[in-house]
């Protein structure tokens, strides 16, 4: 079993950043691609950036290329989300996700996702 606990939203100003973090816990976590996805009041869960167990040929959607980036660090068993230039569009509940596939077969809206975080809120006030 594997557990996800995110970190580090809140409330920002339009153009400014937020890290999340995602800590994650369970038997052979590092190995699995590990990601996060989004979900906007009244809109469907959105891919956002994942990456895999590595470390090597993050996946960004294209609304957030140039804006966010994803790492990990497998000692601590962490994935973050860099993200710079927020805006309110950016305003949803991000999820982190851990998955045994690849990032390349992960579904736009994470459908058969392995494991889910609870969930951070991040809020850009215009």
């Amino acid at each position: 079993q594997v557990q996800l606990v995110e970190s580090g939203g809140g409330l920002v100003q339009a153009g400014g950043s937020l890290r999340l973090s995602c800590a994650a816990s369970g038997r052979g976590i590092r190995v699995y691609a590990m990601g996060w996805f989004r979900q906007a009041p009244g809109k469907e869960r959105e891919f956002v950036a994942a990456i895999g167990w590595s470390g090597s040929i993050p996946r960004y959607a294209d609304f957030v290329k140039g804006r966010f980036t994803i790492s990990r660090d497998n000692a601590k068993n962490t994935v973050y989300l860099q993200m710079n230039s927020l805006s309110p569009e950016d305003t949803a509940v991000y999820y982190c996700a851990a998955d045994s596939s690849s990032t390349g077969s992960w579904g736009p809206q994470g459908y058969g996702i392995d494991y889910w975080g609870k969930g951070t809120l991040v809020t850009v006030s215009a």
